[in-house]
């Protein structure tokens, strides 16, 4: 029966061990699990505030973004309608000026057939001054002498040389 010895169970031995088990617990309760809780939860403070800051940090981003999309839409719409403004002045400034070249041609061309009108009547007074200067001067030469053929045939020849 000695081997029934070795196989006993000391009730103090375990008694004993259950106070060591416990006394280990509530010193590494104490001493480790809170101390080692109190980190964990400061560095979970830390990375939600860390997450909380860059959430705020991306709405902000993204009302920004909306913004800056609103005020491109308007600038675009703004100087879509200066280029139409512009378009719009032009063609009319065009129109303006076509209308000023019209209207000073046509008083360049009337102006050029009032004088060309006005030299044309210069010419003919001036031809029939040269025609009526011609018969006088004919007609004295008429007067001086008596015509016949061939004084006749002279004096036209001589006539129409001076002409």
């Amino acid at each position: 029966m000695q081997s029934l010895s070795i196989i006993s169970v000391n009730i103090w031995q375990v008694l004993i061990s259950f106070a060591n088990l416990a006394l280990l617990t509530w010193i590494v309760k104490k001493f480790l699990f809170k101390p080692v809780k109190k980190v964990l939860d400061t560095r979970r403070e830390t990375i939600d505030s860390a997450y909380a800051r860059a959430g705020e940090a991306e709405a902000e981003a993204e009302e920004y973004r909306r913004n800056y999309a609103a005020a491109m839409a308007a600038v675009n719409q703004t100087t879509d309608q200066m280029i139409a403004e512009a378009a719009r002045n032009a063609e009319r400034r065009s129109a303006e000026i076509e209308s000023a070249a019209r209207d000073r041609a046509r008083e360049i061309r009337q102006q050029a057939e009032a004088d060309a009108l006005l030299e044309k009547k210069k010419a003919e007074a001036d031809i029939r001054r040269e025609i009526a200067d011609v018969s006088t001067q004919l007609t004295e030469k008429l007067l001086e002498r008596e015509i016949k053929p061939e004084d006749h045939r002279e004096l036209i020849d001589s006539f129409l040389q001076e002409l």
